[in-house]
């Protein structure tokens, strides 16, 4: 894991604390990446002789971003991605135009939805892409970084996502978090 990869991560964490935030977030990116690679299935093209459409050309730069960033989180969604785009890829051959653009603009409107609803209700405060536009691109390693941990691996993401102090429970008043005192270190 790089060095840079790691000050993302911690500071995407600062916005996603509440769990049930992170799992709107699973199902929500996934919708929206689903969304992004829908109509471009649509679209034949042909490279060095293979047949292909421009959603795996257009997933591609991305996909080798998220590889140099953690090479084992990179290649869990490279599978991910697979199997999407295969769906989008059967779903392009076997629907209407209407009916794809239909799934892909309901996509949309339910995987920004469940962006929106998880921070503002969840976390109580504004989605992380709005400080720092980069966000945009660790949603995905960040989800595929918490299923590692939650299966027992790579403890060095774990460090980073559950090290940082949790948030303040909703509710407490600004004087009682003002005049909380920190427990005495044990001898």
């Amino acid at each position: 894991m790089n060095v840079f990869f790691k000050r993302q991560l911690a500071d995407y964490v600062e916005y996603h604390r509440d769990p049930w935030n992170c799992a709107m977030h699973v199902f929500g990116i996934i919708a929206l990446f689903f969304a992004a690679i829908l109509p471009l299935s649509l679209v034949p093209i042909q490279v060095l002789g293979v047949h292909t459409t421009l959603a795996p050309i257009m997933v591609l730069p991305v996909l080798a971003y998220w590889l140099v960033l953690d090479t084992a989180i990179g290649a869990a969604i490279l599978g991910v991605a697979v199997v999407l785009l295969s769906a989008a890829a059967f779903v392009a051959s076997h629907a209407s135009t209407t009916v794809l653009w239909s799934v892909t603009v309901t996509l949309i409107i339910v995987g920004i939805g469940f962006q929106v609803i998880g921070h503002r209700v969840f976390e109580r405060r504004q989605p992380a892409l709005v400080d720092n536009p980069s966000h945009l691109m660790l949603g995905p390693m960040f989800v595929m970084s918490k299923l590692f941990i939650a299966l027992g691996f790579r403890r060095d993401l774990a460090a980073i996502i559950q090290t940082l102090p949790p948030q303040p429970e909703r509710g407490l008043s600004s004087f009682t978090e003002e005049h909380q005192v920190e427990p005495l270190p044990r001898s």
